[in-house]
């Protein structure tokens, strides 16, 4: 074995182009196995973190149609009202805000910019963690006067003020003029929206002037449960007082969707486990076509080495010695490609955890896995030339060379 290992080491020194080019094939797929599944794990955690940061028993509830008689029926909207009976009958329910919100370009003295523009009502910071900065939050008759004032994002302020302090100028939205009466403290971006991109509005002021609506109608319900493990009741309790307000009867789909942070959680994982797999595909795909190169490879070298095999097999060697010669070069081949990788794919993981932010981390299982994909590689794609090779005849292999 260890006359084989010399031999094969000195063949594939004495063509180092072919070799390095070789090794390059299993290094590249080695270290994007090695990558992919750092870069899945890191996205997962961050996109569970920013989940989780909605709060531990965070529960939507969106507007939805609905089937009747084979047909898709409009969605009763939901409103303050729903709101407030929630608050009133579902003890589940520890707090619960409502709000509508629309896309539209705002002007102040400085700039102009697209943003989101919500209407709140009173509930909205404390449900949805949000605070003050400067300046100060809206005051009950400001609700209930429909008063022109607004509250603005760190996005949204740097985009109409730049560097100047919001708090005490105007906006315009529409036709209307907006006093900023307060400076949002900074929230940060999540997966699903920049949190700072927004200006406040108090919700009758918005369905007054921005969306005209009536019947206190909003676009959202969040609610808080009391703890995580009361979400479960409290979703069942809001179901059962939407489906009584909205007249729904026995048999009737709602007409109203409900999400819990733990579904977020859910579609979210099998999202990331499908682009995983996806990615993780291709660069097993690219793992193999780098086993594909070693076989050609070894392919050309026994055709070019015929008359070195005759030699030995004529002074002696056995078929096994042919055979282990080449399968250990097989072997050095994408060991060595292996290796190289799996360097490289924590000096790429290093890179992206500090370009990215995430909390990226080598996968020992994903090493082990390469390493012995790449070994089973080398075995798999050096057996048939190895076999070409210790087969040859002795005459036929010198007269050949």
């Amino acid at each position: 074995m260890i006359t084989a290992l010399r031999l094969a080491l000195r063949a594939l020194l004495a063509a180092r182009t072919r070799t390095w080019l070789t090794v390059l094939g299993i290094l590249i797929g080695t270290s994007a196995v090695v990558v992919v599944v750092a870069l899945g794990s890191g996205a997962r955690e961050r996109i569970l973190a920013e989940i989780d940061n909605m709060g531990s028993a965070v529960i939507f509830v969106f507007p939805e149609s609905r089937s009747h008689s084979g047909a898709r029926v409009a969605s009763n909207a939901l409103t303050e009202d729903d709101r407030d009976a929630i608050r009133l009958s579902a003890p589940s329910v520890q707090a619960i805000t409502a709000w509508s919100s629309i896309r539209t370009r705002v002007h102040s003295a400085y700039d102009s910019y697209r943003t989101v523009v919500m209407g709140i009502d009173e509930s909205h910071f404390d449900v949805r963690g949000f605070s003050i900065r400067s300046g100060r939050s809206f005051t009950p008759e400001e609700f209930r006067n429909k008063a022109k004032v607004a509250v603005i994002g760190q996005t949204t302020r740097l985009e109409l003020f730049g560097a100047h302090d919001p708090v005490g100028q105007t906006v315009r939205i529409g036709q209307h003029t907006y006093q900023i009466i307060g400076l949002l403290a900074e929230k940060g971006r999540s997966s699903f929206e920049d949190q700072d991109d927004r200006i406040m509005l108090p919700i009758e002021s918005y369905r007054a002037r921005v969306s005209v609506t009536s019947g206190r109608r909003v676009q959202i319900l969040v609610a808080s449960a009391r703890s995580p493990a009361h979400t479960a009741q409290a979703e069942a309790q809001i179901r059962a007082i939407l489906r009584e307000r909205h007249r729904l009867r026995p048999g009737d789909f709602d007409d109203f969707a409900i999400r819990t942070q733990e579904a977020f959680r859910k579609n979210q994982e099998e999202i990331l486990d499908l682009v995983t797999t996806l990615l993780l595909s291709v660069a097993l795909v690219a793992l193999f076509t780098g086993g594909v190169g070693v076989m050609n490879i070894m392919l050309i070298s026994v055709a070019e080495r015929t008359r070195e095999i005759g030699i030995r097999l004529s002074i002696g060697a056995r078929e096994g010695d042919i055979l282990l010669q080449f399968l250990f070069e097989a072997l050095l081949l994408t060991l060595t490609g292996g290796a190289l990788g799996i360097l490289l794919a924590v000096v790429v993981t290093i890179v992206m955890r500090s370009t990215l932010g995430w909390a990226m981390s080598i996968d020992m299982n994903a090493v082990i896995a390469a390493v012995a994909t790449s070994t089973g590689a080398g075995l798999l794609f050096g057996i048939l030339p190895a076999r070409r090779a210790a087969r040859l005849d002795p005459v036929d292999a010198l007269r050949k060379g």
